[in-house]
């Protein structure tokens, strides 16, 4: 049994702070300044967290390293469990033709390829997440904006970007349902402050992604349609989330964002780009067929969330300790974290692979041509696999062994500085991690803890949380790694990672702005329910 330690180092916990980061600051050093490739990196980066686990706090080896190998299994099952069903259904959509015909289908909303990365990305993107979350979106959107001639690093930085503003209330809220469950905050009140942060980001995500594409000549052509998308999603998540359903709120503002939009190109068309095609994108039974796998991701993943079918598929769900591993927090209590979670069933990337069996002979695809496709898709993401399962066997070792509570409690320590830090803390747990709703189960309870500490609001403190955790997901070397590996462009996370940080840094600014300005009479009106 191994019980933690959160200031090993000379008894400081400054110190102790600084050693705690180095597996970080190694990562993505290597990552950003090195170019190293993700895979070399993160098995660095493993190896210096164990060395800080097993030398400075010190956790015995055979724990360290079955935190390890924990780690590495969480982040085959769930995370890329979910990828590689999802980049699976996409390939066999490009070996039938399918996904030429889902091409020419957008280009008929609009024959602006910046609308329509837009819709994809953002609004389609945002469905995805509400549904599945995890990888599913990045996974799902890079390859979708690849077949828009848009260039891969363009289209992985795009894809990433846009999963932001609806991680919040991804995967039917499994981030807020977690954090809920953590600081012992109603899932309705957590639901409703975190929809009067996040769609903030909102209305400037869409503009930036046409930056990213366009440049500034190009969100200037298409700002009525980007203010549109970015709006209505806004305005959609907040009324959702504090007066509708915390679970649908991203199914909600999607749905009315692309709708909006789409509306919106019927009578306007952007300066200077083509009009909507006039070219048939195929027959109606062929059209059908190309959104068909969509259709049938979002029907599966719907009807799996039915009471009697959701324990239906639950009943077979597997939990038991990892074997062999104790932990205690620092104060004696037995970390959940040691507890892993088989829903063979019920996950994401089952439902998933259940969607596309459904799918194969709705497309009209060979039985051995889908089994060819299963099979290049793991060669495909060979080297984002390798790197998905060391990172999370780094926050795995971090997180048990302490050193990931040790920084978070040293961020706490700051006083009345912390309103403005409590997002940095979501956006580092969801860097480390890649998953909001694993940070909301580290950080949520120090966070209520440390804002009662601090004289905040406890409820502001817990959403903030979440919604600084959103902005870290794009610097995620597992997404770095997915969205990589979905464009061919294994090895070249580096490039990414360096695309894709000052975007991450500079809506964490706006957020720790907006939560610090909450906490105080300027905006506190915002957070009165």
């Amino acid at each position: 049994m191994y019980q933690q330690i959160l200031a090993p180092l000379f008894g400081s916990l400054g110190w102790s702070a600084v050693a705690a980061a180095l597996p970080l600051l190694v990562l993505f050093a290597l990552l950003g300044l090195v170019r190293m490739t993700a895979w070399k990196a993160s098995l660095i980066a493993l190896a210096v967290a164990l060395a800080i686990a097993m030398f400075v706090y010190p956790m015995p080896v055979d724990q360290a390293l079955l935190s390890a190998t924990l780690g590495a299994a969480f982040g085959f099952f769930p995370i890329l469990w979910i990828v590689i069903n999802a980049i699976w259904i996409y390939q066999m959509t490009v070996t039938t033709g399918h996904f030429d015909v889902l091409q020419r289908s957008f280009s008929r909303i609009s024959g602006d390829r910046r609308i329509q990365a837009m819709i994809i990305a953002f609004c389609f993107g945002a469905l995805l997440e509400a549904l599945a979350g995890f990888g599913t979106p990045v996974a799902i959107t890079t390859v979708m904006l690849l077949a828009l001639g848009i260039s891969p690093m363009t289209s992985a930085v795009v894809a990433l970007v846009a999963n932001t503003a609806p991680v919040a209330y991804g995967a039917l809220a499994s981030p807020l349902v977690t954090l809920a469950s953590v600081t012992e905050l109603p899932l309705a009140d957590l639901g409703a402050m975190t929809g009067r942060q996040t769609p903030l980001l909102a209305l400037f995500v869409p503009m930036v992604l046409v930056g990213i594409i366009d440049g500034v000549r190009g969100v200037r052509e298409t700002l009525p349609a980007t203010l549109t998308c970015g709006i209505t999603f806004a305005v959609a998540q907040f009324a959702a989330s504090n007066y509708v359903s915390v679970p649908l709120t991203d199914i909600i503002a999607a749905l009315l964002a692309a709708g909006a939009t789409v509306l919106l190109m019927r009578v306007w068309t952007p300066r200077g780009a083509e009009p909507p095609t006039s070219e048939p994108a195929g027959s109606r039974a062929e059209v059908l067929r190309a959104y068909a796998p969509y259709l049938i991701i979002i029907a599966v993943f719907v009807v799996a969330q039915l009471g009697p079918i959701a324990d239906l598929l639950d009943a077979v769900t597997l939990k038991f300790n990892w074997p062999g591993l104790d932990i205690r927090d620092a104060g004696g209590e037995a970390l959940s974290l040691t507890e892993f979670k088989f829903n063979w069933l019920s996950g994401a990337g089952s439902l998933l692979l259940i969607a596309g069996l459904l799918t194969i002979p709705v497309i009209g695809i060979s039985a051995r041509a889908a089994l060819g496709r299963y099979a290049a898709t793991y060669r495909q993401l060979a080297w984002a696999i390798v790197t998905v399962m060391t990172v999370l066997a780094i926050a795995y070792v971090m997180n048990t062994s302490g050193q990931t509570a040790t920084l978070g409690t040293w961020m706490a320590a700051t006083g009345g500085l912390f309103a403005f830090l409590s997002p940095i803390l979501g956006w580092l747990g969801v860097a480390v991690t890649g998953s909001d709703t694993s940070s909301n189960s580290l950080f949520g309870a120090l966070q209520v803890t440390a804002a009662e500490q601090a004289g905040i609001d406890p409820m502001l403190a817990a959403a903030a949380n979440g919604s600084g955790g959103v902005l870290g997901k794009m610097i995620s070397p597992q997404n770095l790694a997915i969205a990589a590996g979905a464009v061919g462009m294994a090895g070249r996370e580096g490039d990414l990672f360096r695309r894709v940080l000052p975007f991450s840094l500079g809506f964490l600014l706006l957020m720790c702005a907006l939560i610090a300005l909450q906490a105080t009479p300027v905006l506190s009106w915002m957070t009165v329910m």
